[in-house]
């Protein structure tokens, strides 16, 4: 979509000036992030997810999975067992952001100081 000279992407109803804005709305900051990063690796449960990540509350990793859900990123499957077992796992689309996301690992280890 263009507006005068200045390109404009549109996703999720929403327009961005740059796909750059876009990609880091999309990622959401620390958390969505680092979901992907262990999604990309294995299918894992809430629990399980919560452990990997132990800094972050249910209700954060609630929103955080259901996001990254409607955007297609991960799959939510909910097996019929009593109580339900429910996984999550990457998409073809989350997929896609595997280089990148190593690419930013990659980055951080070349780059930051490690303390041990």
């Amino acid at each position: 979509m263009n507006r005068g000279n200045e390109k404009i992407y549109k996703y999720n109803e929403k327009e961005y000036k740059c796909p750059l804005e876009a990609s880091i709305d999309l990622l959401g900051g620390k958390w969505r992030s680092l979901i992907l990063w262990h999604l990309i690796k294995e299918k894992l449960r809430f629990t399980q997810v919560q452990k990997i990540l132990p800094g972050i509350s249910k209700k954060v990793l609630s929103e955080h999975l259901r996001v990254l859900e409607q955007n297609e990123l991960i799959e939510r499957t909910v097996y019929p067992e009593v109580p339900p077992k429910v996984e999550y796992s990457i998409t073809e689309k989350g997929k896609t952001l595997a280089y990148p996301l190593e690419y930013l690992e990659r980055w951080a280890r070349e780059n930051m100081e490690k303390k041990d």
